[in-house]
Formats: structure tokens, C-alpha cells, sequence
């Protein structure tokens, strides 16, 4: 079967048990979601530090927060 596509046995196998009944749309969309998770979650990390850094700065001037 997978050699007829291009692909080894063990590469079909894995995506069919990674997207169990999913067909190729449904699978590009979680793709999507995935990758723009993770944007959002490099997003916040970002924001974090730029917080922790200001409280930083405002904290040393004496500045109540």
C-alpha cells in the first residue's frame, strides 16, 4: 500500500494513527491551528519578559506598580 504512494508502510501507519479519521482538509486546518499556536504561545513567552523587565525598571525608580 504505502509504496504504491510514494511512502513506506511505517510513514502510512503513523499519519493514519496521528489522524485517526481525518481527511486532508480537516488535517491541513489542524496543521493551521497547531502553527498559529504555537505563534501565540511564543507571543505571550515574549510579552511575559517585556512585563517582568518593566516591573523591573519601575520597581529600581522607586514607582509604585
Amino acid at each position: 500500500m504505502g509504496r504504491e504512494f510514494g511512502g513506506s508502510k511505517h510513514a502510512i501507519y503513523a499519519w493514519k494513527t496521528k489522524h485517526g479519521g481525518m481527511d486532508v482538509p480537516q488535517a491541513e486546518k489542524l496543521k493551521q491551528l497547531r502553527d498559529e499556536n504555537g505563534r501565540l504561545k511564543k507571543l505571550v513567552a515574549d510579552l511575559s519578559l517585556d512585563r517582568e523587565a518593566l516591573q523591573s525598571v519601575v520597581g529600581k525608580n522607586g514607582w509604585d506598580w
